[in-house]
Parts: structure tokens; sequence; C-alpha cells
């Protein structure tokens, strides 16, 4: 052995031994009647937005909001009951905005999707409290660029689909045993930074970010 070596092995056998450091704690956080509160701070903070509202006035009230943005084209998926239910909704009222279906391929709807559409409906599978996150399961009835296109993302989901946290939903919907393929994670708007950490939204996605959670379903 090296003299450098033995030096080396001396003063590590002599350094003074230090317990280890406490494991963080891992244990999910519950938050019972606050879950809405937090799910409403959390997203503000990252500028989401939250509407509370029922599950026969939200369509009225989405026509409302989007009337004081100034939207009028706003993208739905006929064949998903979120979007159905939209759909008879707004044919019955002359004000509502008008409604592009997404029911043709990506290359014959490219222009809309990317130059007139100015927000996009979905519905919301669940939400996660703990950071302020929807999660969504996109198909055939609602795919992925519903929600990444148009400028305004509008998500509809049930009060009764918010949970603690990303550990509680994984666990109670048994994701262990059947991951989901194709789940989505969204926490606010579409945001990056460049190298002066300055904040830029709507640069890979939509800049407005609206929930809407129907407190009676």
């Amino acid at each position: 052995m090296s003299d450098a070596r033995a030096n080396i092995l001396a003063r590590l056998r002599a350094a003074p031994r230090t317990a280890p450091p406490e494991r963080p704690d891992w244990t999910p956080p519950v938050f019972g009647e606050g879950r809405l509160e937090r799910f409403r701070a959390m997203l503000g903070s990252v500028h989401g937005e939250v509407v509370e509202t029922t599950l026969a006035a939200w369509p009225e009230r989405l026509a409302a909001l989007l009337a004081e943005r100034g939207v009028r084209r706003v993208l739905y998926g006929p064949a998903a009951p979120v979007g159905a239910q939209l759909g008879r909704a707004w044919m019955a009222d002359a004000d509502a905005p008008t409604l592009v279906p997404y029911d043709r391929s990506i290359e014959e709807m490219k222009a809309e999707l990317v130059h007139t559409v100015e927000a996009g409906v979905t519905s919301v599978r669940w939400g996660i409290a703990e950071t302020g996150s929807l999660v969504l399961w996109p198909d055939a009835a609602e795919p992925r660029l519903m929600s990444l296109l148009p400028p305004l993302h509008v998500a509809v989901m049930a009060a009764s689909g918010l949970h603690d946290s990303l550990a509680q939903l994984v666990a109670e919907q048994g994701w262990a045993g059947a991951m989901p393929t194709n789940a989505l994670l969204i926490s606010g708007p579409s945001k990056t930074a460049d190298i002066e950490q300055t904040l830029a939204y709507g640069v890979h996605g939509p800049k407005e970010l609206l929930v809407l959670v129907l407190t009676d379903q």
C-alpha cells in the first residue's frame, strides 16, 4: 500500500462518526374538508383559475366566463359526456360561443386548431389538492391536442374526483396493477423561463387554465 493511500485511509478511520441524517417524512398529506381550498390555492399560485359551479349550470356559467374574455370559438369533443352536455346547452343559446367539434383528422383540422380556435374544453378524471394538478386521460373522444393547442384550456372536474395527493390517487385507483397508458398531469398553464429566470406563459401550450369544479356531482 502506498503512503498516500495509507494516509487517506487513516484519516477516514480517525474521522468522528456522525449519525445518519433523518429520513424525510413521506407520509401523504390529508387535507380533509380543506381539500378544495388547497387545490384552489396551489393552482392559483401558478396562474390557474378555479370556479365552483354545478353539474346543471356549468355550460351557462362557462358561456358567461368566455364572454368576459371575448372568446367566441371553442373546441369540444361531441362524443365525450362533457362535450355532449355542452353541445345540448349551447345549441339553445344564440349568444353562446361557436362550438368547433374535434371530429376530423389533425391534417383536416390543422388550420382551425392552430389559428382560429380560442379555447378547448375537456373533462378531468381526477384532481390533486397537494400540488393543484389535474389528471386527464386523453382518448379518441378528447384527444391530447384539445388541452395543448388552444390558448385557453377549460377543464371540467367533479369535486368528488379531488384527491389529497398523487400517492393517494395511485393507491385508490390501483395503478400498481393497471397503470393507465396515457395519463396526463397538468399543473397550471404552459410556462417556461429563460436564463434570467423570467417566466413566460403560453410558449408550449395554453396561456390560461380555467378549471370548473362541479360541487354537486
